[in-house]
Parts: C-alpha cells; sequence; structure tokens
C-alpha cells in the first residue's frame, strides 16, 4: 500500500473492521469474542509494505491498535523463542495492561472457513479451524509459559494469555448440513456465521449477480471497481453479491486436491 488518500481510507476502513468486528468464538477464556482495542479517531497511519498475504497484513492492523489504545504501553511484537539457535516459536504481542498493570501474551489470526461434512475447513483444505484452535492454545499461547521465555524475559513471567479470532465462517444454502455450536468445546459466536459457499457445479443456483474480490477486500467487502465473477476461474473464488453476500466458491473435489 502505497501513500496516497485511496490507501490511507483503505487502511482506516480496514481498522475499524478489526475494531467492531466480534471475533469468530464467543468469550470463553483464553478467547475473546471482541477486539481489545478502543475506537480511533486517527485518519493517518503509516504505509503498509510488507507481505501481501492477508495475515500479514493483519497482524500490522493488530500492532497499529495496540499502540494507539490508551491502556496498553510496552507493547512488543513478534517475539522469537530461540534454543541454541533454533527458532522455538514466536508470539505475536506482549503488551503492558495500564489498568491492571499486568502484562498480557496475545496471539491474533484472521480465519475463513468452510463447513463440510461437520468441519470448518479453509478454501485452502489443508487448514481447519479445529486443527488451527488446537495449535493456537496448545502451542502458541503456552509459549509465555515455557521455561526458556521465563528465563530469557523475566519481565513478561506471569502474563495472561488471550487469543483473538476473527474472519467469517461460512455455509453452503445447497446442502442441508447441521451448523455446529462450537469448536473443541469453544462456542461459536453465531453472528460470524455469515458467509456462504458452493461448489463450481452449484453456482448456477446464486441469483444474484457476483464480484470477485482482491484478498484485502476480503475483511471489508468489494469496491466500486471490483470485477464481476464470470464463473470461469480456476481453483476458488471469493465474492460479494449485489446485496452484500459473501461467497466462495470452490472446485468440485474439494476438499479433495
Amino acid at each position: 500500500m502505497s501513500k496516497n488518500g485511496g490507501d490511507q481510507m483503505e487502511l482506516k476502513h480496514l481498522m475499524d473492521w478489526v475494531i467492531r468486528t466480534p471475533a469468530l468464538f464467543q468469550a470463553k477464556a483464553p478467547l475473546v469474542s471482541k477486539a481489545p482495542f478502543s475506537k480511533t479517531t486517527r485518519e493517518q497511519w503509516p504505509d503498509y509494505q510488507g507481505n501481501p498475504r492477508l495475515g500479514f497484513l493483519y497482524q500490522h492492523l493488530c500492532a497499529q491498535l495496540f499502540t494507539e489504545t490508551p491502556f496498553y504501553n510496552a507493547v512488543s511484537e513478534e517475539i522469537q523463542l530461540v534454543n541454541e539457535g533454533k527458532t522455538v516459536g514466536s508470539l505475536d504481542f506482549l503488551a503492558k495492561n495500564r489498568k491492571t498493570e499486568h502484562y498480557e501474551h496475545w496471539e491474533v489470526a484472521v480465519k475463513f472457513y468452510l463447513l463440510h461434512q461437520g468441519y470448518w475447513y479453509g478454501p485452502n483444505a489443508e487448514d481447519r479451524l479445529d486443527i488451527k484452535l488446537d495449535h493456537m492454545l496448545n502451542h502458541q499461547l503456552p509459549l509465555s509459559q515455557h521455561p526458556l521465555f521465563i528465563e530469557q524475559h523475566p519481565l513478561w513471567a506471569g502474563a495472561s494469555q488471550h487469543l483473538l479470532m476473527q474472519g467469517r465462517l461460512y455455509t453452503n444454502p445447497f446442502s442441508d448440513e447441521p451448523i455446529p455450536t462450537d469448536c473443541l468445546g469453544y462456542p461459536l459466536n453465531t453472528s460470524q456465521i455469515q458467509g456462504y459457499w458452493c461448489f463450481q457445479s452449484e453456482q448456477h443456483l446464486i441469483d444474484e449477480p457476483l464480484y470477485q474480490l482482491e484478498k484485502s477486500d476480503w475483511l471489508t467487502g468489494r469496491k466500486a471497481d471490483s470485477e464481476p465473477y464470470t464463473e470461469h476461474a480456476d481453483g476458488f473464488v471469493h465474492c460479494q453479491s449485489e446485496s452484500g453476500k459473501f461467497w466462495f466458491i470452490v472446485p468440485n473435489q474439494w476438499p479433495q486436491r
């Protein structure tokens, strides 16, 4: 994103989305139901010229918002845990909560999952919500309690653990499948089960025009210049309909490769 007015508007739009959009899960520690960031009136943000993948952009947005939120200070990002030259892991954020005077370890992720035969798959079907959640709970968050971490960072010993997972969950309206209420015992936030998906062989059943989304528009939706979807695409496509519904259209063999 270069420094021009349009990109600043886009960054502001993305920041607002992160602040106001509920998480994929209801609150059940260590998961939170909403982002911890306060609303901001700031109009200008540091330009983002990092990795274009959405996960990296999302982490950049969270970093800016942690710094901008008044009750957080001493924010550290991407803390590497290294043992004898080998990376054990990397923590997303550590920040001091000025209200409690305690440090908090935050892991953040933005994800999009499609319900199929009882599992929530990513459009890249190697990714799955239950696998991702298990990794976050049992690998990422425990890093701040790792003896090596406490030895290297005694100031952060005893940091509380928090997991923010935002994004959207998608169901196939042409398939009669019960919608799970939880994942690994953590209740889903039903407000985020708001997208739709179908196989390419079912796309003729969609009864309104679709517009193809660039990766950076997956969060906030289509722009005035978004291209109409013409039903000819390799792999999966992410679209938004004329009325605002989000759609993934996936190959007929998905989730098999």
